[in-house]
């Protein structure tokens, strides 16, 4: 069954209309709520106007003003009138200071628990739970500064002449990965009306002059990834890797992501695989992360280096030409990949020495995706970004193991979307994974200029991460 088709059963079993009828599960949907919005202030030892609401016999009790919850019976559950409040009511909850007033969506849910029955597992104790806390807040320009110190003191190549493909080992680790020098140029980008499977959002085609940088040879693999997720994987050679004890301070001041909730590779494989699922966030954290680590500056590609150096010099609709017959030589897709990922680099490579730009995974952009190029066209682009202003959706490149050969093409672009994340149980939804997104994934690029301590910030934390 392909990947596509499993996805769409899996969100149309997961999604639950609630108040149409539909059972509301306390454990996945009431749950969250109390604990991320109204355990804080009612809970054993701190029960704000005598109500505690993180055991059944309590929150049933109710305080000082009556019962917080009677099953099937809105008009008498206090809850319900203090979530629905006005915002500006002393009454609300949680209150204005707090985020109040909830979602609408979640408003509901809390409405149509209450009117099934209010049912609540017996021996269910909820914990107090804190929001993800914005990270512009704790990656600050200090740190920022901090790690572009670093990195100006390793410069080692100062002009285009003098770069070369290198191998960077992760600091503390025996992880490494490959950088392929991508020279400086013009191209043009997006494909022509004639081009086989061309979709609306590639054009109008235009003229782009792209400065030169690094790009990963392969994909970021879990191996690498890793490093970055868990603590315990960035420590495990410490004792016989010793670190730089500043860089490890400054790494560690990087926001990193919470432990999924779920194994996040789905059985597809972990060594020598790319890793997949995590948000455009999580990459541009990564790369800070890496930043810090090496003393090498490394971000997202842009849209436009990134299909600079997909085509490699080429104006084909893949790297290789236009015979689409060829595709299984040079990608995974859907045809070969026996519906998964595959590991990394054992297809061919484009003619700058880049593997798998075609299929595999589909790869983030820095990007805020956006439907055309109208706003390029009629002029020379030097190095365009368009800058996030929106958590969606941002930019997509290179097509994946579960896309036919069309939507490989050089200039194919897809746009993030909020079901990538539809079946996370986490509210407020995470902002550091994607598991219905089982086709997605990343590499980094340095470019060879090194951007103010302002602009870093700018790269790395987009402050637009939360839905």
């Amino acid at each position: 069954m392909q990947m596509k088709t499993f996805s769409l059963m899996m969100i149309a079993a997961s999604t639950a209309v609630t108040g149409l009828g539909q059972t509301v599960d306390f454990v996945k949907d009431v749950q969250p709520i109390l604990e991320l919005n109204c355990v804080s202030c009612h809970y054993d030892g701190h029960a704000k106007g005598g109500l505690r609401l993180d055991d059944r016999a309590s929150a049933f009790k109710g305080g000082d003003t009556g019962p917080a919850i009677v099953p099937k019976s809105l008009d008498k559950s206090l809850l319900y009138k203090a979530i629905t409040a006005a915002p500006d009511d002393d009454a609300l909850m949680p209150p204005k200071k707090k985020n109040g007033p909830l979602p609408k969506t979640e408003i509901q849910t809390l409405k149509s628990w209450i009117e099934q029955g209010a049912v609540w597992p017996e021996g269910t104790i909820l914990q107090q739970k804190k929001a993800e806390v914005a990270t512009a807040a704790i990656d600050n320009l200090e740190t920022v500064a901090k790690i572009r110190e670093q990195i100006v003191k390793n410069l080692n190549v100062k002009d285009e002449a003098g770069m070369a493909i290198y191998t960077n080992t992760v600091p503390g680790s025996r992880v490494s990965f490959v950088m392929v020098p991508i020279p400086g140029g013009e191209f043009t980008m997006g494909s022509p009306e004639s081009e086989k499977g061309r979709g609306a959002d590639e054009g109008p085609q235009h003229k782009v002059k792209i400065s030169p940088f690094w790009m990963e040879r392969c994909e970021v693999t879990w191996s690498e990834f890793e490093l970055f997720m868990y603590l315990d994987q960035e420590r495990k050679f410490k004792s016989e890797l010793p670190t730089d004890p500043y860089v490890d301070t400054i790494s560690d001041a990087v926001t990193r992501p919470t432990k999924p909730y779920v194994e996040m590779s789905f059985g597809m494989g972990r060594d020598g695989f790319p890793a997949i699922s995590m948000t455009q966030h999580a990459a541009n954290k990564y790369c800070q992360w890496l930043s810090a680590k090496t003393g090498q500056f490394y971000r997202l590609p842009t849209e436009a280096e990134w299909e600079y150096a997909c085509r490699a010099g080429t104006t084909t609709a893949y790297s290789f030409g236009d015979d689409a017959s060829k595709i299984g030589e040079y990608a995974w897709y859907e045809k070969n990949s026996d519906f998964k990922y595959q590991k990394v680099g054992k297809k061919k490579p484009n003619p700058w020495g880049l593997y798998d730009m075609h299929g595999n995974v589909a790869e983030w952009c820095i990007d805020q995706y956006v439907p055309t190029y109208e706003k390029f066209a009629g002029a020379l682009a030097q190095d365009p970004w368009t800058v996030a202003t929106k958590p969606y959706p941002h930019a997509v490149k290179g097509g994946s193991w579960d896309d036919s050969p069309e939507k490989l093409r050089s200039a194919v672009r897809r746009a993030s979307d909020k079901t990538w994340k539809i079946q996370d149980p986490q509210l407020p939804k995470s902002v550091w994974y994607h598991t219905d997104a089982q086709f997605l994934g990343f590499r980094v690029i340095r470019p060879l200029k090194v951007p103010s301590a302002e602009e870093l910030q700018k790269y790395w934390t987009s402050g637009v991460e939360r839905d």
